[in-house]
């Protein structure tokens, strides 16, 4: 007899199912360039490549799972992490569905809208870079105009100042404490710069619970 399953389970069944699925795919490109182009890696040069940076990732694999899933909620997660971009682009429209919905990511509905959510914001990007590659060369003298690169440079600094602001200004409290933090850190800590913003989002992350659990139990929040 057919085993019925609830939304949870069915999420779970095919999101490893998907995600197992996309790995093997991701791992069988290089496989394939090296089978029809007869080229074999440099074995002892790719150990030590991985030996080096292959930890960190590990690393922030395994703080981004324990930071990302619970505000994306089970769908949302297998999703962004086949997609890609979490914090910059699938963390923040999740979060705005789930407030413009007035729904917690805890209950079904809340596990729906994330997931819808983050579907539509992958679409979205995939087909704006479809445009993109069909319109990159006749628009390149536009965009390389000099009068328009100030205003590209502040895009992502905008897009985030917007979204900050609609957070900070309902958790002006828990917020203090992540922004001292962070703006410490690129000041002081000269190496850190955007590249490392993946590893930075689940420190801040980590730490806005650790502050925000002291200041709840000291009845500050």
């Amino acid at each position: 007899m057919k085993k019925n399953l609830n939304y949870i389970d069915s999420v779970h069944r095919d999101g490893r199912i998907w995600n197992l699925s996309v790995a093997v795919l991701l791992l069988l490109f290089p496989i394939a360039v090296a089978f029809v182009f007869d080229a074999t890696p440099d074995w002892h040069a790719l150990l030590m490549g991985l030996i080096a940076t292959a930890p960190m990732y590990w690393a922030v694999g395994f703080v981004e799972t324990l930071t990302f899933v619970p505000m994306l909620g089970a769908g949302g997660s297998y999703l962004s992490f086949v997609t890609g971009n979490i914090s910059n682009l699938k963390l923040p429209c999740a979060l705005n569905a789930l407030e413009q919905n007035d729904v917690s990511i805890n209950s079904e509905e809340g596990e729906i809208i994330s997931t819808i959510a983050i579907a539509t914001s992958s679409i979205v990007t995939t087909l704006i870079i479809l445009v993109g590659v069909i319109l990159i060369v006749p628009l390149t003298p536009v965009l390389e105009a000099p009068v328009l690169e100030p205003a590209f440079a502040q895009m992502l600094p905008a897009l985030f100042g917007g979204l900050g602001v609609v957070f900070v200004s309902k958790n002006w409290k828990i917020s203090i404490a992540p922004i001292i933090l962070m703006l410490a850190l690129f000041i002081f800590v000269p190496a850190l710069n955007a590249g490392t913003v993946g590893i930075m989002v689940p420190v801040g992350v980590v730490f806005t619970i650790a502050v925000s659990r002291i200041l709840y139990k000291r009845g500050v929040l």
